[in-house]
């Protein structure tokens, strides 16, 4: 605006003027509020909010939220440990002898000798190289009555030539667990065996599997349904150029991943895990799952994140001292736990959510924290961080404090959490799955291995089951 121009208004009048600075006030405002908007979003990062780790850069080193423990380096007292120790029934021996005598240098090639209690042993592989079995009929005529028998060959033996289940379950091994891609996982076991196979092999390999796994899927999803205490999450995957969501459900022993276009009750109600599900759902508090009538608890390891955003950059007391507070009833509860408790003492249950709801009205009294005016717009006002997050601690006090009155109940989500970081490797990895079904059988086979791991059960051997017809049954049924 020039000078001239302001001059017009001036000499417009008082309300020319009055409505200018008016207007002049009102985008400052808005200019502040972007402002505030954008410097906080350049604050946050993996400690102060959601974002994954990856997404920090390598910029100022983010400061951990955990505690340090007080242990030393390494191994703990009780650790079992994987020190190599010597076989007592060696494969192989190799014997060691002088080929001459030191002193007078003759042979000693026709000398016995003593042998010396000084060992060693060295663990190695041997050669690797395919194993070629040759099936043949033998038909018989029985002696009685001169009736030619046929013989049939087994069923998992297909005409010509293919591939037995120790090497399909290693081609699915390498892509499924280890989230190698489809060709770097065909040249290792060229490289490994001599054999080298093809990407279409590898393809009909992780479809046999997928189908074998089908009524063992279903029998986790019913598991998992009957659970005491189930964890839910999702996350956003790459089909086919567009974005899908991955959905996980799982407990200590058992996990399921289902594929679906849809991120909320639509999608969970397609599932069908959440609709019957009776126990106590543990999630991020992601609005959709509280349509399901079941009980439920929030993640605090979400919390304590965006608790110490509000604490270290809205500088608002009231969120350190929740920090503290939670973190404080956690200990409480893990030193109950190890004395065999079920629950906090209900006094010690009441201090604390004495303490927690005057954290909470401290939050609430602040004036940056306090409801916006009403615009005259239809819809949600936008509110700030804080506020939204003293809302849900307000609102969701009980499930937010569940941990400390059913100690089967954990402090985070992190169980779910960590089932699906494999998934985000994945993604980084390949990119994207290719296709529908592709990515359907992904899921299906990486439920069954996480589950199979979660049980400490051998990954390998579990995969070879599933393609003898045999899949190990992973329900574990209560006595």
């Amino acid at each position: 605006m020039t000078r001239d121009e302001i001059k017009a208004i001036y000499d417009a009048g008082p309300e020319t003027v009055i409505t200018l600075v008016l207007s002049l006030f009102e985008q400052i405002e808005q200019l502040t509020t972007r402002v505030a908007e954008l410097e906080a979003r350049l604050a946050t990062n993996s400690r102060n909010s959601n974002q994954p780790p990856a997404s920090d850069g390598p910029a100022k080193p983010i400061k951990p939220t955990r505690q340090p423990s007080g242990k030393k380096p390494g191994g703990q007292k009780g650790h079992p440990g994987t020190t190599l120790k010597p076989s007592p029934a060696p494969d192989r021996i190799e014997y060691h002898s002088p080929p001459a005598c030191a002193h007078c240098q003759r042979s000693l090639a026709a000398v016995a000798g003593g042998q010396s209690p000084e060992t060693r042993q060295v663990f190695d592989l041997p050669p690797l190289k395919l194993e070629v079995t040759e099936h043949r009929l033998v038909n018989k005529i029985c002696p009685h009555c001169a009736w030619v028998n046929d013989a049939r060959f087994p069923s998992d033996r297909p005409a010509g030539v293919s591939y037995g289940a120790n090497l399909k379950s290693l081609a699915v091994y390498l892509v499924n667990y280890h989230l190698l891609p489809w060709q770097r996982s065909c040249e290792l076991i060229g490289d490994l065996t001599g054999q080298p196979i093809a990407e279409g092999t590898l393809a009909t390999a992780i479809k046999q599997c997928a189908a074998n796994l089908e009524s063992c899927e279903e029998a986790i999803k019913q598991a998992i349904g009957q659970a005491a205490v189930g964890h839910f999450d999702e996350t956003g995957v790459s089909v086919c150029g567009h974005r899908d969501w991955l959905h996980v459900a799982s407990t200590p022993e058992l996990t399921h991943y289902a594929l679906n276009q849809k991120r909320g009750s639509q999608a969970t109600d397609e599932i069908g895990i959440l609709p019957e599900f009776a126990g106590r759902a543990v999630h991020d508090g992601w609005q959709s799952y509280f349509t399901y009538a079941c009980e439920h608890a929030l993640c605090n390891a979400h919390h304590l994140r965006e608790l110490t955003f509000v604490d270290e950059q809205l500088k608002q007391p009231w969120a350190g001292g929740m920090i503290k507070l939670l973190v404080e009833i956690k200990q409480q509860v893990e030193q109950a736990a190890s004395a065999d408790a079920e629950q906090l003492p209900s006094a010690k249950q009441a201090e604390f959510e004495q303490a927690y709801d005057r954290l909470l009205a401290a939050g609430l009294a602040l004036p940056e924290n306090q409801p916006p005016p009403p615009t005259g717009k239809r819809g949600r006002q936008k509110q700030s961080k804080a506020k939204n997050l003293l809302d849900r601690l307000s609102n969701r006090k009980r499930e937010t404090l569940a941990f400390m009155s059913d100690f089967r109940v954990p402090f985070d989500n992190n169980l779910a959490e960590r089932d699906l970081r494999m998934i985000k490797v994945q993604q980084k990895v390949s990119g994207c799955f290719r296709s529908s079904a592709g990515a359907k059988a992904f899921c299906r086979i990486r439920g069954y291995i996480s589950s199979v791991k979660k049980q400490g059960r051998h990954v390998l051997s579990a995969l070879k089951s599933v393609f003898t017809g045999q899949p190990l049954s992973l329900v574990i049924r209560a006595e």
